[in-house]
Order: structure tokens, then sequence, then C-alpha cells
């Protein structure tokens, strides 16, 4: 991914904003690009610091992805031991082991009852963060898709989010957010993710006055009494996570990289910031133009 970036046929300066969403320092991009860190920090300020609006009001910038992030992907198709195979020649660290729930160092390939079709299972990633995680997670997509991985409805795609530094008003502001944009959000996933179609990410909508009313973190997470919901608090008890279950399975880097971006610009701007309108033309409020086309044509493609 970052040696597309550099060979791509842009400017210096697409080149350097792509770097810094994907993680990177200004240090880093200025060495991979061969500029002085002055050219980069211009870029930054430019396009990731807070600006102000003709009325003086803070206008949200998207910030660079640096964030802790672990990933859940569900498919079948393929034998844990093939697959353990394929990620081991890709460099990376996995192993193959008993349904558990515990957090390691290392991949691990899982079996899941709740995919149908032969030899499913589940791949988990460790904690992950920034632009290293997602170079390795490209390689498990890759690894996946030379193995012919399967996708049907009973797969999903889980996104967990370190949320251990989230005070209140970041929590909060977080899960109403997301559930006044559910709808929305509904438009750029199928139809078997929408609303409470799907047993294992159901809706939160109905659990807004609960969320609203809760004044401490512990009622935050109880606020949504069930974790197969789109977003699920009760991770945050044993993780101190946030996880993300909205999502359809996949093993698209493309599609799983655009999600966690998104995702990513949603929990920052609701650090101190709510939506005041419910459409899609919202996404663009707090999302970078390639992150909002990448939605917006998903949801085209899925009304056709």
């Amino acid at each position: 991914m970052t040696t597309q970036i550099l060979a791509s046929n842009t400017t210096k300066t697409n080149k350097i904003k792509q770097l810094l969403e994907l993680g990177f320092t200004r240090k880093q991009v200025a060495e991979l690009m061969g500029v002085g860190y002055g050219f980069v920090q211009n870029v930054y300020a430019k396009h990731f610091s807070t600006q102000t609006n003709a009325r003086g009001n803070a206008k949200f910038k998207p910030t660079i992805f640096n964030r802790q992030f672990g990933v859940e992907i569900e498919a079948y198709n393929v034998t844990k031991a093939k697959l353990k195979k394929e990620l081991v020649k890709l460099g990376i660290r996995v192993e193959i082991e008993r349904y558990n729930h515990t957090t390691k160092t290392h991949w691990k390939i899982i079996t899941d009852s709740s995919i149908r079709g032969s030899n499913g299972f589940e791949i988990v990633s460790p904690i992950l963060k920034g632009q290293n995680g997602l170079e390795q997670l490209e390689k498990v997509c890759k690894a996946l898709k030379n193995c012919n991985a399967y996708i049907n409805k009973s797969c999903g795609l889980h996104i967990h989010f370190d949320a251990s530094k989230f005070k209140l008003k970041q929590f909060k502001n977080l899960i109403l957010n997301y559930a006044d944009m559910e709808s929305v959000i509904d438009t750029f996933l199928p139809n078997s993710r929408r609303a409470s179609n799907n047993t294992y990410c159901k809706s939160i909508i109905n659990h807004k006055s609960a969320i609203k009313n809760a004044s401490t973190i512990n009622e935050l997470t109880d606020s949504v009494p069930y974790r197969h919901s789109k977003l699920n608090t009760k991770s945050y008890v044993k993780y101190k996570t946030i996880e993300f279950r909205h999502h359809s399975g996949t093993v698209e880097f493309d599609k799983i990289q655009n999600w966690i971006l998104f995702l990513h610009n949603l929990v920052e701007y609701s650090s101190d910031k709510r939506v005041s309108q419910v459409n899609f033309e919202t996404l663009k409020t707090f999302n970078q133009p390639k992150v909002y086309a990448y939605l917006n044509n998903r949801k085209e493609e899925l009304a056709a």
C-alpha cells in the first residue's frame, strides 16, 4: 500500500496527504518522500489541523489514523491448516486455536459455529495500531483471497477500537451519533445488515433514551442490553474497547480499510460534537473526500 502511494502518478502533496491519513508521522512522511519536514508540516496544517468556518466556529478536520484496533473476520471454504500456511508465508504470526475470547499477541484462527458453509472459521487479530496494523491486515486479506475464502450472509466483520481513554462525553456522543446515523450507515451496507435483520448485529435506535439518560460510563455500557448489536458497548467491560459489528463479512482489504477509517473519523468527531442533521450528506462533515466517495459509491452499488 505504501509502495503504491509512492509510485502513484499524483502530486507530492496528495501523496503526503495519503501517507498522513494512513498514520505515518510527519517525520516519517518526510523521510519516505525525500522532502523537508517543513513541506510535510504545511500539508498537515492545511488538511489535518482544526480550522474555523465563516462564523468562527471550529470546523472538524479528520485526523491521521494512529489508533489501536482489532479485527475479526468470519469466512468459510478454507481449512485452518491451509490458511495458516498461507499466512505464515506472508510473514504473519498465527496459531490455530480452540474457540476463545482471549486477546493474544498473534493472529489466531478459531472455529465459529454461527457460520454456515464448510470449513467455517474466524480469524482474529492481536492488538494492531495505525499504519503498521493496516499493513498486517492487508497481508491477511491477501492470504484469505489466495486461499479462495468465501463469504455469505452468516459472516460478519467486527472491529474493536481501544476505548480505555474515552471520557463520558465522547463515549455518549459516539453511541448517540451512531444511533442517529444508523439508518444512513445501513444504506452503504447490504440489506442483511440493516435495521435488525441480523441476529448478530441488532439495531440500537430504540435505546437512545437509555443512552441519553446515562450519567456514568458503567450506565452507558448497560444502555444497550445485548452484545450482539451494531455497536457493542459490552466489550468495554471486559476489554476496554468499543466493538462495531455492523459491517457484513468481507475479505476485501479496500472495504475493511475504508470502514475502519470511517469509524475512526466518527470516533474523533464524537469527542466533542453531535451530528445535527441525519442524512447522507452529513458524512461529508467528518470524513475525508476519498472516504466519503467510497461510501457514496457503495450506497449506489447496493441501491442498483
